[in-house]
């Protein structure tokens, strides 16, 4: 504990519990039953929320139904779709603060992270208003005398959005923004853990003048909310990030009606650091990518795959580095490591932790939950584990907590075939001076987005999403825009038909 920079509970006054309920079709609806969301951190209620029920789903879809088949924003012109999501834009920026303080008391986040996520989103929402005033298909002009054919985008229609714990108002961004601008209609359910924020965006997208139907939001669990909006005829698209296992429940439960599904899933993303590296700001970047929102990211890069070489000197700098790393009360400006999201999670963290000793891993630094003064025992040590085998559990399964797994290599070829060696592909790294060590990695790794010395910057223009069990489809960027967007085929004759009839009739 005295080898750790920990930040005990500060003296700020905390706000009182948020009232959430569902957005239904323009309207705020309070539910016959609420449930609550006690702060990881604090230990008071953060939240109160309407339970949604079979009752709420159905009337949310079928306001989402009628809004897209009234056409009242699916044809409206993308410059007044755009103009709106601008709005929203300015209006998350002025109240960053605001949402930021309750998705931290709600999700034990560091305070400088939630604000990050929030103003950060406020990009993507400008981008996807860019993408709405310039979506286009193509013509062809070229088919004949006599045939035109243009090949139309049209919005996919009413699209579920299912949203997790660890990034809610971000990751509501990443889906929410591009599927209005498609013209879609839409179904929210953000996770029972961290509901405020996403209701929250809804007075925003009503204050911004969203027309009534267009956006809906349902409060509650799984089920039956989420199964329903995953497998009910009149959602046309259900888009999900969350666990890999509850991703395939979701594709299982939309195949009913063959709508479309993407999937950002889970990842057990690897940095690969070659000796030639500049080991500094590796050192640095892999500390940053394993206690970044607790380590409870889907981008964490929760294994190291380091050059025999270097490895013992490097693990001592990373050691070091996470000993200086801020850990503690999520609402102190300074911290960096905050709560775990539920105490259940925190005894799966260290089972995964405590498994590895057994099987030969050494534990060069934390390894075990750890009380934070005046704010109880919701936090688990930054953990660094080494004599790590590929076989072992927390070196091939997602940990989701503050946990570093290493392993070593000799060859580029041996560091690729642990990289690939995961059921996961969502994201992976590599630290070398070589561009052309960078460029055969990024060729051989299975992974949907490859990080050459550089760990975890992401930009609205560039697609996200993973491949095998880390997802399907992709989000953000001109390719995450066309995620909500069906391809239609216009054939088109001009003049008269010149053709000989099909069909002769007799003289």
């Amino acid at each position: 504990m005295k080898d750790l920079t920990i930040n005990p509970a500060t003296a700020r006054d905390l706000p009182p519990a948020f009232s959430a309920r569902h957005l239904i079709d323009g309207d705020w609806v309070a539910g016959a039953q609420t449930f609550e969301r006690r702060s990881p951190s604090h230990g008071v209620v953060a939240s109160r929320s309407a339970l949604g029920t079979e009752a709420e789903t159905e009337a949310a879809i079928a306001a989402a139904r009628r809004a897209f088949d009234a056409g009242i924003w699916s044809r409206i012109s993308a410059r007044e779709r755009a103009a709106i999501l601008l709005k929203v834009a300015d209006l998350i920026e002025a109240n960053v603060e605001r949402i930021a303080v309750q998705e931290t008391l709600e999700s034990g986040k560091p305070i400088s992270q939630s604000r990050g996520e929030v103003g950060g989103a406020a990009d993507l929402w400008r981008y996807a208003a860019a993408l709405a005033r310039t979506s286009h298909g193509d013509s062809h002009n070229a088919l004949g005398d006599d045939m035109l054919g243009v090949v139309v985008k049209d919005p996919i229609g009413v699209v579920s959005i299912i949203t997790p714990w660890n990034f809610p108002f971000w990751i509501l961004s990443q889906k929410l923004p591009f599927a209005l601008a498609a013209g879609c209609t839409v179904v929210v359910k953000p996770s029972e853990m961290t509901p405020s924020s996403t209701v929250m965006l809804g007075e925003l997208l009503i204050e911004a003048g969203l027309p009534a139907g267009v956006c809906n939001i349902v409060l509650g669990y799984g089920q039956p909310v989420g199964s329903l909006m995953s497998a009910h005829k009149d959602v046309d698209m259900v888009t999900f990030t969350g666990s890999t296992a509850v991703g395939k429940r979701i594709t299982q439960a939309a195949s009913g009606t063959l709508k479309k599904v993407a999937l950002e899933l889970g990842g057990k993303n690897p940095q690969v650091i070659m000796p030639d590296a500049d080991l500094e700001n590796a050192a640095d970047a892999v500390t940053f990518g394993i206690y970044f929102n607790v380590g409870q990211c889907c981008n964490s890069s929760s294994r190291i795959i380091v050059h025999a070489d270097i490895a013992e000197a490097f693990v001592t700098r990373v050691v070091a580095l996470s000993r200086q790393v801020r850990f503690g009360d999520p609402l102190d400006d300074s911290t960096q490591v905050g709560a775990i999201v539920t105490p259940e999670h925190t005894a799966r963290i260290d089972a995964y932790v405590k498994d590895a000793i057994k099987a030969g891993a050494r534990i060069e630094l934390g390894g075990e939950p750890l009380p934070v003064a005046g704010l109880g025992t919701q936090f688990y040590q930054p953990t660094v584990v080494t004599n790590v085998t590929p076989d072992m559990a927390i070196a091939r399964e997602e940990v989701f907590g503050p946990v570093l797994t290493v392993l070593t290599f000799r060859t580029l070829d041996e560091a690729i075939a642990l990289t690939n060696d995961s059921d996961y592909g969502l994201s992976a790294g590599i630290w070398s001076n070589d561009i052309h060590t960078c460029l055969e990695f990024a060729r051989r790794a299975h992974a949907g987005t490859v990080w050459t010395n550089t760990w975890m910057d992401g930009f609205p223009e560039l697609a996200f999403g993973g491949v095998k069990q880390s997802g399907q489809g992709r989000e953000i960027g001109k390719y995450g825009f066309d995620e909500f967007l069906e391809v239609k085929s216009l054939v088109m004759r001009v003049g008269r038909d010149s053709r000989s009839p099909w069909v002769t009739t007799s003289a």
